[in-house]
Order: structure tokens, then sequence, then C-alpha cells
């Protein structure tokens, strides 16, 4: 009588939690590159009243329900255009991630958010100031700036942009070009292994890279995808879907608290018999 209260409660709690793991999805529906939850369950323990025998099955009364994990789904979101040079997508098989550092704590981050724009001294930065991290010409993991280093022109700039393999091109205004880095890629073998932290940044790269750190490489390149520059990823959260989810595990809980009510009732009678 009492697995059946148990029961009860464990649906009630992890039901809960699936909601509030659809509710966070629907929330983030126009969230910049937002990955959509997913909650996994399986069976809690069993309580075996006879063990299996050579002819005869076992007898088990499962003690209800778990999650085992909440995953995240990674697939591409749609790409929409904005017309902005710094907002970049990573487009093609959409694998990849942007690093990029906070300029205070020197914490390096992965980012699938494009919203990149550039700063007043003229580095590539995320919305919330990171420096977002390529090669320079030489060295690789180090902050983007638009510059004219490498032009023999001294001329100031007049426009640059980012094309599919990440290298910013920058014209000045005598009409002179040249590149002045290269935006880059990473990507890590176990993504589910990533800790989300807020404003789109995920840490933990080592951990989910089987324990080595990711390396910065040219997009396009070891099964990345590419740039593409005067874009941003969407949201991958599929609306209908969150809705009919959220309708089943609506009435999940429900059937859950019935079966707690049932029970109650059912209890109080014994009792009453008892008393009688």
């Amino acid at each position: 009588m009492l697995s059946s209260l148990s029961s009860g409660v464990s649906g009630l709690e992890n039901f809960q939690e699936q909601m509030d793991v659809i509710g966070n999805n629907i929330a983030n529906i126009n969230t910049t590159a937002f990955k959509a939850g997913i909650v996994n369950f399986a069976d809690a323990f069993s309580n075996t009243l006879q063990g299996a025998g050579a002819t005869t099955p076992a007898i088990q009364v499962g003690t209800g329900v778990e999650i085992t994990s909440i995953s995240n789904n990674w697939a591409a979101g749609g790409l929409t255009n904005t017309g902005v040079p710094s907002n970049l997508a990573i487009s093609g098989s959409g694998n990849g991630f942007f690093e990029v550092q906070d300029p205070v704590t020197k914490a390096i981050y992965l980012t699938q958010d494009g919203t990149f724009s550039v700063n007043a001294t003229n580095n590539l930065v995320t919305a919330n100031g990171d420096y977002v991290l390529g090669t320079n010409g030489t060295t690789a993991g180090v902050p983007l700036t638009i510059n004219i280093a490498s032009s023999k022109s001294t001329a100031a700039i007049s426009s640059y942009t980012i094309d599919s393999q990440g290298n910013i091109n920058v014209t000045q205004s005598d009409g002179t070009t040249s590149v002045c880095g290269q935006v880059m890629l990473t990507n890590v073998t176990d993504p589910q292994m990533l800790v989300n932290e807020g404003n789109n940044l995920y840490s933990n790269q080592q951990a989910a890279n089987g324990g080595t750190a990711p390396t910065l490489t040219a997009p396009g390149s070891n099964g990345l995808g590419t740039i593409q520059a005067g874009a941003l990823e969407s949201s991958n959260v599929d609306l209908s879907n969150e809705m009919a989810n959220l309708i089943t595990a609506q009435r999940a809980f429900e059937a859950n608290s019935k079966i707690i009510t049932t029970t109650n009732e059912v209890l109080q009678t014994l009792v009453q018999m008892k008393q009688s």
C-alpha cells in the first residue's frame, strides 16, 4: 500500500521537473542558439517479492520513476539574417563552437551565440563583453582585433567583412585590403558533458572532450561548420512539440496525484475498520 504512495510521490516530483524543463524551453524560444532540454526517465528500484527461479519468473513491484538525465538537443537551429557584419552563425553541419574569454577572469567558455560586435578598442566581443578568440596569423587562441597591423598602408579602416572561413578582411579608405585575423571554431567529443553557465556560455569543455582541452580549428575542417556573417542561429525549440510534451506531463502529474489521493482514502478506510 505504501509502495503506491512512494510511486505517486516520485511521479509528482519528476513530472514537475519535466514541466520545469519544458517551461524553460518555451521561455527560450527566441534565445539565440538556445538548445532545448530533454528529460530522460527510467523506472526506479523494484521491490522483489519473489526471486526468479529456474522455471518461475521473479515477482517484483516497482517503486516509481526517476530522472536519469536532462540532456540537450544539439541539433542546429535555423539561421536568421541580421545584416550586421559582426554577427556570426555556424552554418553547414552546424557543428562547432566559438571560443570566448572573460577579459577579467581570463576564463574560457564555448558558445554558439554569434551576437558579436566591435568594442571601443576594436576587439571582437560578445554581447557580455567577452573576447572572441581566434588567430592573428601567428598565434592561435588570442582575442581578435580589427586592425591594419598586416597592411602596408596606414589609411583608416573603412569597412571589414568576415568570410566563410572566418577570415577578417579589412578594407582601408585608400582601397587597400588585408587580413587581420581569423575567427576559429572548436568542438568537443561529448557536448552533453558541457555545463551551461548562463548567457549562452558553456564550461567544462575539457571533461567534455575526453580530458583534454579542445583546440581551435579553421571553420570547415575536421567536421566543423563554416561561418556565415550577418546572420545568427535561432533557438532549436519546436513550440508545437513542447506544447504536446507539456500536456502529456500535466496529465501524468494529475494521474499521479490521483494515485496519492486514492491510496490515502484506502488507508483511511483501513484505519476506520481497525477502530470500529
